[in-house]
Protein backbone atom coordinates (compact mmCIF):
# COMPACT_ATOMS: atom_id res chain seq x y z
CA UNK A 1 0.00 0.00 0.00
CA UNK A 2 1.39 3.56 -0.77
CA UNK A 3 -0.17 7.27 -0.12
CA UNK A 4 -1.45 8.46 2.53
CA UNK A 5 -4.66 6.71 4.75
CA UNK A 6 -5.96 8.44 7.35
CA UNK A 7 -6.50 6.89 10.44
CA UNK A 8 -8.80 8.22 12.82
CA UNK A 9 -8.87 7.05 16.80
CA UNK A 10 -11.92 7.66 17.90
CA UNK A 11 -13.37 6.15 21.39
CA UNK A 12 -15.69 3.69 19.76
CA UNK A 13 -14.85 2.36 16.55
CA UNK A 14 -17.68 0.18 16.21
CA UNK A 15 -20.13 3.19 17.19
CA UNK A 16 -18.24 5.46 14.78
CA UNK A 17 -18.24 2.92 11.76
CA UNK A 18 -22.01 3.06 12.10
CA UNK A 19 -22.19 6.25 11.98
CA UNK A 20 -19.81 6.89 8.89
CA UNK A 21 -22.28 3.75 7.53
CA UNK A 22 -25.33 6.05 8.10
CA UNK A 23 -23.77 9.54 7.40
CA UNK A 24 -21.60 9.10 4.77
CA UNK A 25 -22.64 5.72 3.16
CA UNK A 26 -19.28 4.36 4.09
CA UNK A 27 -18.60 0.45 3.49
CA UNK A 28 -16.30 -1.68 6.22
CA UNK A 29 -13.73 -3.17 4.15
CA UNK A 30 -11.68 -5.64 6.18
CA UNK A 31 -12.30 -7.66 9.62
CA UNK A 32 -11.85 -5.57 12.67
CA UNK A 33 -8.72 -6.88 14.46
CA UNK A 34 -9.99 -6.56 18.10
CA UNK A 35 -7.56 -7.55 21.03
CA UNK A 36 -9.21 -9.69 23.70
CA UNK A 37 -10.01 -6.61 26.43
CA UNK A 38 -11.94 -5.66 23.64
CA UNK A 39 -10.16 -2.54 22.27
CA UNK A 40 -10.61 -2.23 18.60
CA UNK A 41 -6.68 -1.66 17.51
CA UNK A 42 -7.81 -1.60 13.46
CA UNK A 43 -10.80 -1.61 10.77
CA UNK A 44 -10.89 0.14 7.67
CA UNK A 45 -14.11 1.71 5.63
CA UNK A 46 -14.56 3.14 2.54
CA UNK A 47 -15.84 6.25 1.73
CA UNK A 48 -16.52 7.34 -2.00
CA UNK A 49 -13.27 5.48 -2.94
CA UNK A 50 -10.84 6.93 -0.13
CA UNK A 51 -9.99 4.14 3.03
CA UNK A 52 -10.06 5.13 5.90
CA UNK A 53 -8.45 3.53 8.89
CA UNK A 54 -9.98 3.86 12.42
CA UNK A 55 -9.16 2.35 16.39
CA UNK A 56 -10.03 2.71 19.60
CA UNK A 57 -7.90 5.20 21.13
CA UNK A 58 -4.93 4.38 23.19
CA UNK A 59 -4.20 7.35 25.48
CA UNK A 60 -1.54 5.12 27.03
CA UNK A 61 0.93 5.31 24.21
CA UNK A 62 -0.24 8.95 22.79
CA UNK A 63 -3.42 8.40 20.34
CA UNK A 64 -6.13 10.22 21.34
CA UNK A 65 -9.84 10.92 20.23
CA UNK A 66 -10.34 14.45 18.99
CA UNK A 67 -13.06 14.02 22.05
CA UNK A 68 -10.13 13.41 24.71
CA UNK A 69 -7.43 16.04 23.04
CA UNK A 70 -10.73 19.02 23.20
CA UNK A 71 -10.66 19.17 19.27
CA UNK A 72 -9.08 17.84 16.55
CA UNK A 73 -5.87 19.06 14.33
CA UNK A 74 -7.32 17.44 10.85
CA UNK A 75 -10.04 18.09 9.16
CA UNK A 76 -10.83 15.85 6.39
CA UNK A 77 -12.11 16.99 3.31
CA UNK A 78 -15.03 15.08 1.62
CA UNK A 79 -16.06 15.37 -1.68
CA UNK A 80 -19.74 14.11 -2.86
CA UNK A 81 -22.00 14.36 -5.61
CA UNK A 82 -24.33 15.98 -3.38
CA UNK A 83 -22.91 18.14 -0.90
CA UNK A 84 -26.24 19.36 0.22
CA UNK A 85 -27.77 15.95 0.78
CA UNK A 86 -24.77 14.24 2.37
CA UNK A 87 -24.05 17.42 4.80
CA UNK A 88 -28.19 16.75 5.79
CA UNK A 89 -27.38 13.51 6.61
CA UNK A 90 -24.84 14.42 8.83
CA UNK A 91 -26.87 16.55 10.77
CA UNK A 92 -29.66 14.13 10.90
CA UNK A 93 -27.15 11.82 12.41
CA UNK A 94 -25.91 13.85 15.01
CA UNK A 95 -23.06 15.79 13.64
CA UNK A 96 -22.62 20.11 15.13
CA UNK A 97 -22.43 22.42 12.17
CA UNK A 98 -19.24 24.40 12.24
CA UNK A 99 -19.74 26.43 8.96
CA UNK A 100 -23.22 26.11 7.23
CA UNK A 101 -23.44 24.66 3.37
CA UNK A 102 -22.45 27.83 1.12
CA UNK A 103 -20.79 27.89 -2.51
CA UNK A 104 -17.64 29.16 -1.96
CA UNK A 105 -15.47 31.11 -4.28
CA UNK A 106 -12.98 28.12 -4.96
CA UNK A 107 -15.37 26.96 -6.84
CA UNK A 108 -17.36 23.85 -4.38
CA UNK A 109 -20.57 23.58 -2.62
CA UNK A 110 -19.12 23.32 0.89
CA UNK A 111 -20.19 23.21 4.66
CA UNK A 112 -18.30 21.87 7.93
CA UNK A 113 -19.72 19.63 10.37
CA UNK A 114 -18.31 17.77 13.30
CA UNK A 115 -19.40 14.42 13.87
CA UNK A 116 -20.23 12.71 17.21
CA UNK A 117 -16.45 11.27 17.63
CA UNK A 118 -14.84 14.93 17.40
CA UNK A 119 -13.52 14.59 13.96
CA UNK A 120 -14.77 17.33 11.37
CA UNK A 121 -15.39 17.26 7.74
CA UNK A 122 -15.71 19.87 5.22
CA UNK A 123 -18.64 18.17 2.57
CA UNK A 124 -18.06 19.47 -0.68
CA UNK A 125 -19.32 19.00 -4.63
CA UNK A 126 -17.07 21.05 -7.06
CA UNK A 127 -19.95 23.03 -9.11
CA UNK A 128 -17.21 25.07 -10.95
CA UNK A 129 -13.88 25.46 -12.00
CA UNK A 130 -12.07 28.98 -10.93
CA UNK A 131 -9.42 29.83 -13.14
CA UNK A 132 -6.15 30.47 -10.10
CA UNK A 133 -6.39 34.50 -10.97
CA UNK A 134 -9.80 34.53 -10.38
CA UNK A 135 -9.45 32.88 -7.13
CA UNK A 136 -6.64 34.53 -6.10
CA UNK A 137 -8.62 38.29 -6.34
CA UNK A 138 -12.15 36.66 -4.69
CA UNK A 139 -9.75 35.56 -1.51
CA UNK A 140 -8.13 39.31 -2.07
CA UNK A 141 -11.26 41.19 -1.67
CA UNK A 142 -12.41 38.41 1.40
CA UNK A 143 -9.76 40.27 3.81
CA UNK A 144 -10.47 43.89 2.00
CA UNK A 145 -14.27 44.55 3.19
Amino acid sequence: MRGITPYLQVAKTGEAIGWYERAFGAKEIRARLVAPDGTCMNAEIEIEGAKIMLADEMPSIGSQSPENMSGTSVVLNLHVADADAVFQSALDEGAEEIFPIADQFYGDRAGRVRDPFGHHWIIATRIRDVPEEEMLNAFAAMFSR
